[in-house]
């Protein structure tokens, strides 16, 4: 809905956690705030709040103190318990975005203390601050006074989208459908950019106004090939004939809620995701079953590594709401980022028992043996994403290379290639399909001109690949053109110069081409890079008899093995 979000990042920036080194110093206060600041710094808010509140024990009336603590609660889910020390920061004067914030989510629902009383709302912004008297305005059943609040925010630069999409919001909560379809539709006002729960708000809207084949294009047209489970049961609702209720705001207080969500989304990426994390939990706060404001806090916490709350708030996802599949298979990844790879592999199963017919479920089980190498278990699970699939569009072109890749690594090389060339087919040039195919061909010494002709188209669409700039040097170093691999091969280690593999097909074209000590050289960069055992075992034979020492015992080996196979 946000366009430009650099106003909007300001407002969160204050939030950070307010790092005092002189309060180390003061009268030995320090284990419990420096443990404090070290898990806030790793964003182990659990831990961050435990000894926050240690030090608090100590000096209860410490601005610093209270202010960290306060984030850290909130950033956890706990804010309940960050009202008293938000309460204590106003009453000593202390300005802090934090705590207002805090203060205005807790009071919201008691409307007399928003519009009236300005100081409950002095450090939360002018975006937060006029979104939270309009709503309170309708709670008091204003309607008037609501609509004008909203019209001075649309006036405001910048913030005009906001303000017209919470004015179509409350229209639609007091039944002026016709109103809110006027805005939502760019009739009143120009073009809206309308998030996902926009679409739904405005699909709801066309519902009740008896103009459901407009709300299913809506869908169709924002989302026309995408597994989206709120959008696909929603349309499958308005097919019934029966009019959709409005509920994506169902109360003054929802409203409020949906203000902080959309703000979240909004600065999502231009602010910290810690930051972000604020937005969505307080969202959460006004508004429990806010699904989508859950899901968003359990993204957040995965991506800053706190694994255990993310998969809490997956938990949070009840068995019967539309996303509950796309939030086991969120807590899912977040059980195999912690170690908990057992635990994942099972939840995937059993959700394949419970949501079968959804592609998605299957293929987020292959996608996750694939990932520990378990490439038979890994194939079938792809097997059955396939087979719920009657019409393969271009998008599918990433499940048929997947499988691809689980068929190459179990050693069924004609099924592997097949899936290849059904990718290709789906989405012509795609560059991971023809490097990966490529540089297969290239291994196995088969329809090398084929593989460097896809390798060079690969390098044309992605240029700064290292792995595909790699599988060209590499295919002209097998096709026997030393001299030309040696520029590319180069690029992909500055592209990519920790992979071991890399730096090792560097050294091997170093080597031919006469630049002996260079080739040592990228031999033991590539060891100092932990490539696996039978690499490393490969490198330092190299590096004691030389690659032609080594090439002529492995083609010696082939020649017995072969022997041998009769």
């Amino acid at each position: 809905m946000i366009r430009s979000i650099n106003a909007l990042t300001g407002m969160v920036l204050g939030l950070a956690l307010v790092q005092t080194p002189a309060l180390a110093d003061e009268a030995g206060l320090s284990g419990a705030y420096l443990a404090a600041n070290s898990a806030a710094a790793v964003n182990d808010y659990r831990e961050a709040a435990r000894y926050y509140a240690q030090a608090l024990a100590r000096d209860p009336e410490k601005p610093e103190l209270l202010e960290n603590a306060i984030v850290s609660l909130v950033a956890l889910g706990e804010l309940e318990r960050a009202v008293p020390l938000a309460e204590k920061l106003f009453d000593q004067g202390t300005n802090s975005q934090i705590a207002a914030l805090v203060r205005l989510a807790d009071r919201i629902g008691d409307a007399d203390t928003v519009p009236d009383n300005p100081d409950n709302l002095s450090a939360v912004g002018d975006l937060v601050n006029g979104l939270a008297i309009a709503w309170a305005l309708i709670e008091q059943g204003r309607m008037s006074s609501a609509l004008e609040a909203f019209d001075a925010i649309v006036a405001q630069q910048g913030l005009k989208e906001f303000g017209l999409y919470n004015k179509a919001l409350a229209l639609a909560l007091v039944g002026d459908f016709e109103g809110a379809d006027d805005i939502l539709s760019a009739r009143e006002a120009g073009p809206l950019g309308l998030t996902r729960r926009g679409i739904i708000g405005r699909a709801q809207i066309l519902s009740q106004l008896d103009r459901a084949p407009e709300a299913l294009a809506l869908i169709a047209e924002t989302y026309p090939n995408q597994d989206e489970p709120a959008l696909n049961a929603l349309a499958a609702r308005i097919r019934t004939g029966d009019a959709v209720p409005f509920d994506l705001v169902s109360s003054a207080r929802d409203g409020h809620a949906e203000v902080f969500y959309t703000l979240a989304v909004a600065v999502r990426g231009g602010a910290e995701d810690g930051l972000t994390l604020i937005y969505s939990r307080i969202a959460e706060f006004l508004k429990p079953n806010h699904i989508d404001a859950v899901l968003l806090s359990a993204v957040l916490l995965e991506g800053l590594g706190q694994y255990d709350l993310a998969t809490r708030a997956y938990d949070r996802v009840p068995l019967d709401h539309p996303a509950y599949h796309s939030a086991e298979i969120g807590r899912a990844g977040a059980l195999i980022a912690s170690g908990e790879v057992d635990a994942a592999i099972e939840a995937l199963r059993r959700l394949g028992k419970s949501h079968g017919s959804i592609p998605l479920v299957h293929v987020s089980l292959g996608d996750a043996l694939r990932r520990l190498e378990r490439y038979d278990e890994a194939s079938a699970a792809y097997d059955r994403a396939l087979a719920l699939i009657d019409d393969p569009a271009p998008e599918h072109w990433v499940l048929y290379y997947a499988r691809g890749i689980t068929f190459e690594r179990e050693g069924k090389w004609d099924k592997a290639e097949a899936d290849f060339h059904k990718a290709l087919e789906l989405r012509p040039n795609q560059p991971l399909v023809l490097n990966y195919l490529g540089y297969s061909y290239v291994e196995r010494g088969v329809k090398l001109d084929e593989a460097l002709r896809m390798i060079e188209t690969a390098v044309t669409e992605r240029p700064n690949d290292g792995y595909i700039t790699d599988s060209l040097g590499w295919a002209l170093y097998r096709l026997g053109r030393v001299e030309e691999a040696v520029a590319p091969m180069e690029k992909a280690v500055e592209l990519t110069p920790l992979d071991p593999v890399i730096n090792d097909h560097l050294g091997d074209v170093y080597w031919s081409v006469g630049r002996i000590r260079e080739a040592e050289f990228q031999w033991r960069r590539a060891l100092s890079f932990e490539p696996t055992e039978e690499n490393a075992e490969r490198i330092r034979k190299k590096l004691t008899l030389g690659l032609d020492a080594v090439l002529d015992a492995e083609a010696e080996d082939a020649k017995i093995k072969l022997a041998e196979d009769g």
